[in-house]
């Protein structure tokens, strides 16, 4: 095929979740298909907000090689507080940084920019002036959407100047772009709102081999015999960790409920001086990946509290591993988002107003004492997460869509 292709997102190996892990497959799956591919990132440093402990010493411009893909890498300022400020310093070091890296790409034909950030984007524009390349975007999350709504800004004249600056940088950046995907058709009808381009539907996949209950073993985080509800990811601001105390709290003296907690992230400093006298709440750092299917196939109930107020920003890619296990969701948030619907549609769960904490806790209580209605919650989110969401699905989907891009 001799095509070349560069993708431009600063999470990659070896980090092992969300935007990280997706991009790292992508990457794989496109080399091992006949095409050439570069990527240019960052050092890894999430969910932990630092910098790896392997590649601390290593040089601020750095070169890799894995399976076969090229890796340039920068260096990025990393904050221990991703408050609005440091985050505005964390993406304009990793733009600015990644820039050098940029001159060391001699051929493309595709650049695949990564969103978050939304200034990847400018960097791919700026490649593909100097090798004639198209330029795919692909929307994770849109990252100004939720810094907004999640309110890392607080004050509302900041908040309003802010706005208006960096959403008419979006557009212009999205406008020039060949192509702009997402990963839900509501992210789709946001992005139709923000820009003329061609849009394409690519939503994150699960490998549902790899996270096959039937293949797991029992984690050692759940071996006890109580009815055992987790929370697997990151620990962020677009969780409802106020939700997630007051039913921890309402559950507190109960001796055949217990919560695991498995993650890292900016709150959770805060989440262990919350929970650090509840007896029935255990924290876990993460598992590394191989460990995943474990872990995710070893609780009863799996669960996923979201702000009311953050709708369509982003379709959680956990949610599709919580799915896959055949274990039940509980899901909280807007009723009006894309995760409502696929929790709906799947019957593999139940999603709540984030507010509603009565029917929160009743959930839990009806699965706690009815073994069959979880098994049939769990059979029915697998089954829905096979059909819609299968790995061989979506990237041969996404290679197709690659061949027609470049015959043009």
């Amino acid at each position: 095929m001799d095509k070349n292709i560069t993708l431009i997102g600063i999470n990659f190996y070896p980090e092992d979740t969300s935007t990280g892990l997706y991009t790292t497959q992508m990457a794989e799956d496109l080399s091992e298909n006949g095409f050439n591919v570069s990527v240019i990132t960052g050092f890894p440093y999430y969910p932990q907000w630092e910098i790896w402990e392997e590649y601390k010493n290593k040089p601020k411009y750095l070169e890799e090689e894995f399976k076969g893909i090229k890796i340039y890498r920068y260096k990025q300022f990393t904050p221990k507080n991703p408050n609005f400020k440091n985050r505005v310093k964390h993406i304009l070091s990793f733009t600015l940084g990644s820039f050098r890296n940029l001159k060391k790409i001699k051929k493309s034909d595709l650049i695949i920019a990564i969103v978050p950030f939304t200034f990847d984007v400018w960097l791919a524009h700026k490649l593909a002036k100097k090798t004639k390349a198209k330029v795919w975007v692909h929307i994770q999350d849109f990252e100004f959407d939720a810094a907004f709504e999640t309110g890392v800004i607080e004050n509302n004249k900041l908040k309003k100047i802010t706005s208006k600056l960096l959403y008419r940088i979006e557009t212009n950046l999205l406008d020039k772009a060949d192509i702009v995907s997402s990963i839900s058709y509501s992210m789709l009808e946001k992005a139709k709102k923000k820009t003329k381009s061609e849009l394409f539907y690519f939503p994150n996949w699960i490998d549902e081999d790899f996270i096959n209950p039937e293949k797991a073993d029992v984690h050692p985080y759940l071996k006890s015999n109580k009815f055992k509800v987790l929370y697997s990811g990151n620990i962020g601001a677009k969780q409802d960790w106020e939700i997630f105390i007051k039913v921890v709290s309402y559950f507190k003296s109960r001796e055949d409920i217990e919560f695991i907690v498995v993650g890292n992230g900016a709150k959770k400093d805060w989440l262990l001086s919350q929970i650090k006298n509840f007896k029935n709440v255990k924290y876990y750092a993460p598992v590394p990946y191989k460990d995943l299917p474990d872990l995710l196939c070893s609780t009863d109930l799996h669960i996923l509290f979201q702000k009311s107020e953050v709708v369509d920003t982003v379709m959680p890619s956990k949610l599709l591993g919580m799915m896959a296990s055949a274990k039940p969701s509980l899901v909280t948030g807007n009723l009006k988002s894309e995760v409502a619907k696929v929790i709906k549609e799947s019957q593999g769960g139940e999603f709540f107003d984030s507010n509603d904490i009565k029917s929160i806790i009743n959930f839990i209580e009806e699965l706690n004492k009815n073994i069959h209605l979880a098994k049939n919650y769990g059979k029915n989110a697998r089954q829905y997460i096979i059909e819609h969401f299968s790995k061989e699905k979506v990237l041969g989907n996404l290679k197709n869509k690659i061949k027609e891009i470049l015959s043009n």
